[in-house]
């Protein structure tokens, strides 16, 4: 291999000498002259600083074209995508096994397709005739939309390219798909990076909304590489208990709309079916007033959600172990306010038992439930029921205090609209609701008080 040659570099105009020499011949500077690094062929080849394409700049404030949405023709489907779907967007959708993703798209992808709308509709892990068995089942036989079987992405894109890019591509799931231009079977990392990232282009480029189904793991979270959310402009999970009839598809991210929106279903014979009031599918069945129930205004995006949280506390005798069972909660902020309750008020459960629930199968992550959740807990504890008409928020910290919550006003209001009369929570929290009899909660120390005074 030749040796490379040595350049000099006028560090005043920038010239180049092959060989050093004590005045610049180009600028008359003396001492000027530096060595600089050989420029190898594989370095020339490699320099990105200079061949390129210029890019055009644009100001903040440019005139853009307003989002121009299309309806799913399911409202709860719209409004956890904050208003329908964006031409061009990458929506990915993840769930458990079974819990009726493909049956949500076919339902949504035919809904499109009646509205004049064309809908290619790729499934990579069943057959045609299953696809279509699903459809009759739904009533959906008639539905104009395109449908395959496969999973090449080259076969796709150049079909595609051929028939013309379509209004809406759902690809059920982006696992079963590959591509020849990586080495691996469908489903590695390399091959759903690969193949995501040749449609997803597709989509950008014609305008077509892509939908795509993944995989989870036995923790919930989307299979196959984590660069695989941030490449989609929406990730969609859909929740529920597959031993319980309703469903939430949830936003977890969405460059169109809010954060944490849900639309909420049920499933029944003929498919998915929309709950407009989610509330009443998780208040069913409270006809009398039993202790350790408590009701707490959730919130999940902008919609208020209330749900009834029940606590069940079983005396052991003396030397026994208790179990401590939670569904729906975090089990280390039972723990956490089950220690608030001992230190700070003096209530005893080290010999119960405790189990809490939060019923119809919903899971809680907010915050706001600890006083809930200390209300049903206090109430199960002195078998005392709390008020059939009344519900509870608030936030609960470990000196025992009850600390304000998010968007208080709201939650207050939905419960208005479903008939509660009563609201219990921090200080100075109903703010302008005037239609609720709002008590103030300062510490979980005048709500046992309130609790053990109850008739």
């Amino acid at each position: 291999m030749a040796k490379p040659k040595k350049r000099y570099v006028c560090t005043e105009c920038g010239s180049v000498a092959t060989r050093w020499q004590g005045q610049c011949g180009d600028c008359q500077e003396w001492n000027t002259l530096v060595e600089d690094a050989p420029e190898t062929k594989f370095a020339a080849k490699h320099d990105l600083s200079s061949g390129g394409r210029a890019i055009a700049f644009e100001t903040l404030d440019a005139p853009t074209k307003p989002l121009e949405r299309r309806t799913t023709g399911l409202e709860e489907f719209d409004r956890a995508l904050g208003g329908g779907l964006v031409p061009g967007c990458a929506i990915l959708m993840g769930g458990e096994p079974g819990i009726g993703k493909s049956t949500l798209l076919l339902q949504a992808a035919a809904s499109i397709a009646k509205s004049g709308g064309d809908v290619v509709y790729v499934s990579g892990e069943e057959a045609t005739g299953q696809v279509r068995m699903r459809a009759k089942r739904l009533g959906l036989a008639d539905a104009p939309l395109k449908l395959a079987a496969a999973t090449s992405v080259r076969d796709i894109l150049s079909t595609l390219g051929r028939d013309g890019a379509p209004d809406m591509l759902v690809v059920d799931s982006i696992q079963t798909m590959h591509s020849d231009m990586i080495e691996g079977a469908p489903g590695t990392v390399s091959q759903v990076r690969a193949s995501a990232f040749e449609l997803i282009r597709y989509a950008k480029e014609n305008g077509t909304c892509l939908v795509l189904v993944g995989h989870v793991t036995k923790d919930g979270n989307i299979a196959g590489p984590r660069v695989l959310e941030h490449m989609v402009d929406t990730v969609m999970s859909f929740e529920g208990e597959r031993s319980h009839q309703y469903r939430i598809l949830r936003s977890l991210k969405n460059r169109f709309g809010a954060v944490d929106e849900i639309g909420v279903f049920a499933m029944e014979g003929h498919g998915l079916a929309e709950v407009s009031n989610p509330s009443s599918l998780f208040l069913s069945g409270r006809d009398e007033p039993i202790a350790g129930s408590a009701v707490f205004p959730a919130l999940e995006g902008t919609r208020p959600v209330l749900v009834e949280i029940q606590a069940l506390i079983v005396r052991l005798q003396s030397g026994a172990t208790p179990r401590r069972a939670v569904v729906g909660w975090d089990s280390g902020r039972l723990a956490m306010l089950l220690a608030v309750l001992e230190s700070r008020c003096g209530l005893s459960f080290s010999t119960a038992e405790v189990y809490l629930n939060v019923a119809g199968g919903y899971r809680l992550s907010d915050p706001a439930a600890d006083l809930a959740v200390a209300a049903a807990l206090v109430s199960a504890l002195a078998d005392k029921p709390l008020a059939a008409n009344a519900i509870w928020l608030g936030e609960v910290s470990l000196s025992g205090e009850v600390r304000p919550v998010a968007h208080t006003g709201l939650r207050l209001r939905e419960a208005a609209k479903l008939g509660f009369a009563r609201a219990s929570g921090p200080v100075d929290g109903a703010g302008d609701v005037k239609s609720l009899d709002y008590t103030d909660v300062g510490g979980v120390a005048s709500l046992v008080d309130r609790v053990m005074a109850a008739a």
